[in-house]
């Protein structure tokens, strides 16, 4: 699978680089929502992994942009945030994201939400 990482974090975005090609995954980067938007545009991926909060262009303005963009729309996102889940039920995007994660992440937890939504995917496209 080929998955793309937006966070403004370096630290963040080479820990799931590094859990994520552990699984045989490739992994594309990018460090904000402009960069990550960029990418998104230029090369197909299976899987996007947006943070929330990052400047230039945050997390949820970035999931609205992909989902509006008819090459990305169908590409799953896993949306990471440091607030509540349970706080962002009420944005009106939410129904944009295919699985949210609380950070800091807990590798196992993270994995097998990768791994469902890849999953839940590949049914979804099968049918």
């Amino acid at each position: 699978m080929n998955i793309l990482v937006v966070d403004d974090k370096r630290s963040v975005r080479d820990y799931i680089e590094k859990m994520l090609t552990a699984f045989g995954h490739s992994v594309s980067t990018a460090a904000n929502g402009l960069d990550g938007f960029e990418k998104a545009q230029q090369s197909p991926f299976h899987l996007y992994i947006v943070d929330h909060l990052m400047p230039l262009m945050n997390g949820v303005t970035l999931s609205k942009n992909l989902k509006q963009t008819p090459a990305c729309a169908q590409t799953p996102l896993l949306f990471m945030t440091t607030q509540e889940i349970k706080d962002l039920e009420s944005l009106a995007e939410f129904s944009l994201f295919d699985g949210v994660i609380k950070k800091p992440l807990i590798e196992a937890d993270f994995i097998a939400l990768v791994h469902r939504i890849i999953n839940d995917s590949a049914i979804k496209i099968a049918l």
